[in-house]
């Protein structure tokens, strides 16, 4: 299990990513187009480097949903591979089968 804090810290982060996603793909177009003016492109730049450093996409990190657990995390389930095979052994997990050998 993760620590409670990071799993907090995790979720304020995905607060401020949605809150600011608008306003950062705004001020990215103006500062990617090249027929705008340089200053104009230069200003955006610098509006963007004044959000708030987590509200990147880039800082959110995938954790399991079960366990918060930040590593070996399966995109399409939204859970880690200890969380996946705790669920498969149980069968709560529907096509898996636990093998032995």
């Amino acid at each position: 299990m993760a620590k409670k804090a990071m799993i907090e810290r995790e979720k304020k982060r995905q607060i401020l990513v949605d809150k600011y996603a608008a306003k950062r793909a705004a001020l990215k177009e103006i500062a990617k187009d090249v027929s705008k003016p340089m200053e104009e492109r230069f200003s955006a730049r610098l509006k963007l480097a004044k959000l708030p450093r987590n509200s990147s996409a880039s800082r959110l990190h995938n954790r399991c949903q079960l366990t918060g657990r930040p590593h070996a995390y399966y995109r399409k389930l939204k859970i880690s591979r200890i969380a996946m095979r705790e669920l498969g052994s149980s069968g709560q997990l529907p096509g898996m089968v636990k093998s032995s050998w």
